[in-house]
């Protein structure tokens, strides 16, 4: 997509899913150095992000480094040890809960979204007796992505509408009510498509399930028994937490024009599709932990992991809430991207856990995040 802003909320970012890359049959050395990883931040830096911060950790321990300014007023330089909204790697913590409760016998990734959130999903060809919870969280829904919207775009991504509805509360019923007003993309299970309402929904499930909110489910399930003390589900909080960068948008379809501060804003616009806020030590914790098995007991680890396809991304596959790469190097890596106003993040992990990254940028018009990914693992 041509509109980092909105493509990184909408989607797990074009750019992740598309890099075209050629992976020959072989695998990279164990404990590479982080000379290239560092040129390809300094690159991104180069086209114009703001700045980078990024955490690695393999079995020699891990590695913090920086680029670029947090703020372009004052000059003030990245920490590593920023906070940032995560975005759609919320995907990922979602999913996780979903797998634990499916482990526990107390849902099926077979029921139908109907059997859960009766009469939720219909209209103008919806159905949710025909969706099952496996075909939100893998995007094979077909359900029509509420930030696709026209007036929800002019709202979120366009100068005027984002300054007079940043701090709008929104309900994740209102979300999804949104995107019915739009016809399915396709039949369930027919094709597969990205799209933010599948993970909306899966949060009114996991409150269906429980009786507790997406985001006390993963802080009971997740960020408190991994210790991710700078991991938060904000709710309507429009801060991010100190410390912290400032977030810059163009709030456009191109690249060039006036640079934005859109640091505060209402998170309820991403709900359980990509509100979260994070840093890079706790994300390189929570995939190192999930990838290492310590989240899930194997065959939802299996489940997550299985992934479909697409032609229009040759070097990546979607799981449940789960990204595969296929890097130049033949390496695979997992993990999600994630994409909001300002702010462009990875976290991602060797199948074994024992070697990840986490980044962002603070800006979503430029930069290749992925090209830092293949660097890290595949660089010498």
């Amino acid at each position: 997509m041509t509109v980092r802003v909105r493509a990184t909320l909408v989607a797990a970012t074009a750019a992740a899913l598309s890099l075209s890359l050629a992976a020959p049959a072989f695998a990279a050395p164990a404990d590479r150095g982080h000379d290239a990883t560092r040129e390809a931040i300094r690159a991104a830096v180069a086209v114009g992000v703001p700045g980078v911060t990024a955490t690695a950790r393999d079995t020699r321990g891990t590695w913090r480094t920086t680029e670029g300014v947090g703020d372009l007023r004052t000059g003030a330089p990245r920490s590593a040890d920023d906070h940032y909204r995560i975005a759609s790697i919320t995907k990922t913590f979602v999913a996780t809960v979903l797998l634990q409760l499916e482990a526990e016998g107390r849902l099926s990734l077979d029921d139908t979204v109907e059997t859960w959130l009766p009469g939720t999903v219909r209209g103008n060809g919806n159905d949710g007796r025909k969706i099952t919870l496996r075909q939100l969280l893998n995007h094979t829904s077909g359900l029509f992505d509420y930030t696709s919207d026209e007036e929800f775009e002019r709202q979120l991504f366009r100068p005027d509408g984002f300054f007079k509805h940043r701090y709008d509360h929104r309900d994740a019923a209102d979300l999804v009510a949104l995107a019915l007003t739009h016809e399915p993309d396709f039949a369930p299970g027919t094709s597969w498509n990205y799209s933010n309402t599948n993970y909306v929904l899966a949060g009114m499930v996991i409150e269906k399930v429980t009786g507790h909110s997406y985001g006390q489910e993963i802080d009971k399930r997740v960020i408190e028994p991994l210790g991710l003390d700078e991991t938060s589900v904000p709710g309507d909080r429009p801060t991010v937490g100190t410390p912290s960068s400032r977030a810059y948008s163009k709030l456009a379809r191109t690249a060039t024009g006036p640079t934005y501060d859109v640091t505060r804003l209402n998170p309820t616009a991403a709900s359980s599709a990509g509100a979260m806020i994070s840093d890079s030590a706790d994300l390189n914790r929570f995939v190192r932990a999930l990838l290492g098995g310590r989240l899930l007991p194997p065959r939802q680890l299996k489940e997550m992991k299985t992934t479909i396809s697409s032609p229009q991304f040759p070097n990546a596959a979607y799981g449940l809430g789960l990204i595969r790469y296929d890097l130049s190097c033949g390496v695979s890596v997992w993990g999600h991207s994630g994409g909001i106003h300002g702010s462009t993040s990875e976290a991602v992990a060797t199948a074994d856990g024992r070697h990840s990254l986490a980044l962002n940028f603070n800006g979503d018009w430029s930069g290749d995040s992925v090209a830092v990914i293949d660097a890290e693992f595949c660089g010498t």
